[in-house]
């Protein structure tokens, strides 16, 4: 009988510290292989291999593009690279980001599902907004195990909040009791019986996530045309719906989860309001030497009218400022 014998965890924000209390308390002969993606910027120097071999019983390294996949082994993504499965060995591939993020935790959950089928499992740890909902939603219907840190005990609730929202979870689990149900887990026996979702949309996925054209994988056939742009390229983009979740992918191959799409404009929408803001400004500053040149040239009806209008203009850019200033370019949207 076989055995799961792959975990794929992902974890964002506040996620060091969780993977290294996971990572102590597996013991040295846990019998899959463990594959982990923390969301870090493109140049980051990252140590996480390192940290996570001296936690615990298993070794951690840095996962090596072509590498053949073992058991009692956690295999870590590296800055600027997606970790992908491919059969039984590590890939990894500058194809493009999903949500900003490469490696993307929803890359390497949904190479994994199409590899390894019933023998996965998926596990979502702290982090912000939705990332991990989709990759574990493709986990769990292609018969995977999905699980998720207790929102309760995460640092940041948001990520395993929205992948247990949107996602048949068959865990909802607090760090510390995570490795126990990992170990139970691996050592079930299985009947290997494939879940629903077409293996065709998750192979062009994939393929896109290697490097492949998106246009020439058949992107276009995900979804149907959504009214939104591309932020990274401003291409046109499909809207894939899975269960009770919607998310996106452009021609070129980027993608975005709703709440990552949603949160992605906040910083192009402040921009443009403190612009705003300085033009405002400064059209003021110019009206009012407007109105002394025609105070000046004892022009007292232009000068009026330019008062007018640099008092408009003040007011106007008040209502800017208050609304550039706004919370909300703060704080990221959170799943409800």
């Amino acid at each position: 009988m076989a055995h799961r014998d792959l975990v794929v965890i992902g974890a964002s924000a506040g996620g060091v510290d969780a993977l290294i209390r996971v990572a102590a308390r597996l013991p040295p002969d846990f019998p899959a292989a463990v594959l982990v993606v923390l969301h870090m910027p493109p140049y980051a120097d990252s140590h996480l291999a390192e940290r996570l071999n001296a936690a615990g019983g298993l070794p951690a390294a840095a996962a090596v593009d072509g590498e053949r996949i073992l058991p009692n082994r956690i295999y870590v993504a590296v800055p600027d690279r997606h970790l992908m499965v491919e059969g039984r060995r590590i890939r990894l591939s500058r194809g493009p980001r999903e949500s900003r993020s490469r490696p993307s935790i929803d890359v390497l959950f949904r190479s994994a599902a199409f590899s390894s089928g019933p023998r996965l499992i998926g596990v979502v740890l702290t982090g912000m907004l939705d990332d991990g909902t989709a990759g574990l939603w493709a986990i769990k219907d292609r018969g995977g195990m999905a699980i998720v840190q207790s929102p309760q005990d995460a640092e940041y609730p948001s990520m395993p909040m929205s992948a247990a929202q949107h996602v048949a979870v068959d865990y909802s689990v607090p760090l510390a009791e995570l490795p126990a149900v990992l170990q139970s887990l691996t050592r079930e026996e299985l009947s290997l019986m494939e879940g629903g979702m077409t293996s065709r949309n998750l192979e062009i996925e994939n393929r896109i996530a290697l490097g492949d054209n998106g246009l020439e994988s058949n992107v276009r056939s995900l979804g149907a045309p959504s009214f939104y742009t591309c932020p990274e390229c401003h291409g046109s983009m499909v809207a894939i719906e899975e269960g009770s979740t919607k998310r996106f992918r452009c021609h070129t191959g980027h993608g975005f989860t709703a709440a990552a799409l949603a949160a992605d404009g906040l910083p192009e929408i402040e921009q443009v309001l403190w612009t705003a803001l300085a033009q405002l400004e400064e059209r003021e500053m110019l009206l009012g030497e407007l109105e002394k040149s025609a105070q000046a040239e004892g022009n007292g009806d232009a000068a009026a009218q330019l008062a007018a209008q640099a008092q408009q203009t003040r007011r106007i850019s008040m209502q800017v400022r208050q609304l550039a200033r706004d919370p909300m370019f703060k704080d990221p949207p959170r799943q409800p």
